[in-house]
């Protein structure tokens, strides 16, 4: 079973997903942290050319055309990852009004006709099966818009004419095959109330809903900046609690065991914050990976790479951006977090609020540590916080490797800003940026008493540390001896 924080990713508008780069990014990611699928924003929008009404012999008809989804669905399922389907935004001739969202206008408006809604939405669902196959879209979760408690992504933020849509989607999505799953409301923080009244609706009128959806962000105030945002956060506790809500908020409903999805989160919510870029994100998102899955099946961390135009082509490579990557697969900090959580074993051992201890089926051991951060920024953060574990292991040693980043190693940022913050980096640059994501990376030989290991670490501040942990089995020849390198003794 893929682990809630594997289970998704979030992405920019799907058409990106034709560009070099981004293809290029993904096949990264998935490389070295393998998510299970991918959700993003503007499949029904008009430039994935789906929905193309036309007029014949006096009367409008519609044809539906698959050329792009059918080449980002290609792709993604080339790289080893799944749709997480999002079905929105409206095309323009569907539309019953003229509200955009986004620099590249993704409509959001009720459809002008319900039926043809219906229509594009049966059409693409049959069109997917017939290509990948019935059981292969069963596996893909479909989620009816994205955020309708908002009024700058739902006109009006109108709770009635969402139900309305998500009971016409829903009752499609089902007509097409039932075992296909569907679910909402994906609303943003700061709607609670919109869960508990979405059950109440779809228990009402028997509505299927297959799971329920909803997005968690910290971030508070903007404070305008050009081509920028500054915000203030909350401690990260704030995001395990709004995991949490969709749960309590179906208590005692018949919706109360399905599963709960986040389909976004991050510390902040806008895509030109440079929080986002640092060590401190790594460190502050770090407890919420380790222990989210205790409070849904699935949290997304949004966005995979800076391949994201919401609010206009990025001004400069480190510019704020989602990404766990840059343009041109620099890595950031939370990358690392992510990409050290995929070398974590099955079984958890132990866990805490700075580490979780896991176990491989092979014996080897995988420790994650982090430094506590002030999210208040009153203070700079904790530096010098030790961490001492008890581990169990068997043998007599154990080959210990330790891998790092924090504000100084691993953390490509520093070195960008240090060196003028080019907005477009020269090609030496870039090859610079990359040498300076990599890790901090060292090894130890430590003994095993008592079937156990004592491991000490002291952490730089927002620093994010793997510790990994195997036997040691010494094959070394009985005549090695390391004092007769340079030929003396005998």
């Amino acid at each position: 079973m893929t682990a809630p924080w594997r289970t998704c990713v979030g992405t920019g508008r799907l058409e990106l997903a034709l560009r070099r780069d981004y293809q290029e990014s993904l096949a990264l990611v998935q490389r070295e942290i393998g998510f299970q699928h991918i959700r993003g924003h503007g499949l029904f929008s008009d430039g994935m050319g789906v929905h193309r009404p036309y007029e014949w012999k006096g009367e409008r008809r519609v044809h539906h055309s698959f050329t792009y989804v059918d080449q980002i669905m290609d792709t993604y399922l080339d790289l080893g990852i799944r749709p997480f389907l999002e079905l929105g935004f409206m095309p323009r001739e569907l539309a019953s009004g003229d509200q955009t969202v986004f620099w590249w206008a993704g409509n959001v408006t009720p459809p002008s006709s319900h039926h043809e809604w219906a229509d594009l939405v049966r059409t693409t669902l049959s069109h997917l099966i017939d290509r990948y196959g019935i059981h292969e879209v069963r596996t893909w979760p479909i989620e009816v818009w994205n955020e309708p408690n908002l009024d700058v992504f739902w006109e009006g933020a109108d709770e009635s004419a969402y139900h309305q849509l998500y009971e016409v989607t829903a009752r499609t999505v089902k007509e097409v095959d039932a075992s296909l799953q569907v679910g909402g409301p994906a609303i943003s923080p700061g709607s609670d109330d919109w869960i508990g009244r979405f059950a109440e609706f779809c228990t009402a009128r028997d509505v299927p809903v297959d799971f329920v959806s909803r997005h968690a962000y910290t971030s508070g105030p903007v404070q305008e900046v050009p081509f920028g945002r500054y915000q203030t956060l909350e401690p990260a506790r704030g995001l395990l609690d709004q995991f949490a809500q969709p749960r309590e908020a179906l208590k005692g409903t018949p919706l109360a065991e399905i599963p709960v999805h986040i389909t976004e989160f991050n510390s902040s919510y806008r895509p030109d914050n440079a929080i986002h870029d640092t060590a401190f994100n790594a460190a502050y998102l770090a407890p919420v990976v380790a222990h989210g899955g205790d409070l849904v099946d699935s949290f997304s961390y949004w966005t995979f790479s800076d391949m994201f135009e919401e609010v206009g082509v990025p001004t400069a490579l480190f510019h704020g951006g989602f990404g766990l990557l840059t343009h041109r697969q620099v890595r950031k900090p939370t990358y690392h977090l992510y990409a050290f959580m995929a070398r974590t074993g099955e079984e958890v051992l132990a866990r805490g609020d700075d580490h979780l201890v896991t176990r491989h089926a092979d014996g080897r051991v995988s420790v994650l540590v982090w430094a506590p951060v002030d999210a208040s920024g009153a203070t700079p953060g904790s530096q010098g916080h030790t961490v001492r574990l008890t581990v169990p292991m068997t043998g007599r040693e154990v080959f210990l490797r330790r891998s790092s980043v924090d504000e100084e190693r691993g953390n490509a940022y520093t070195a960008w800003r240090r060196m003028g913050s080019p907005r477009s980096p020269r090609p030496s640059q870039i090859d610079v940026l990359h040498e300076a994501a990599e890790p901090a990376r060292s090894h130890l030989r430590l003994p095993v008493r008592e079937s156990q290991v004592t491991v000490d670490l002291t952490l730089e501040r927002h620093e994010v540390t793997l510790v990994e942990l195997s036997p040691v089995e010494d094959e070394a020849p009985p005549w090695w001896d390391e004092r007769r390198l340079l030929g003396g003794g005998r």
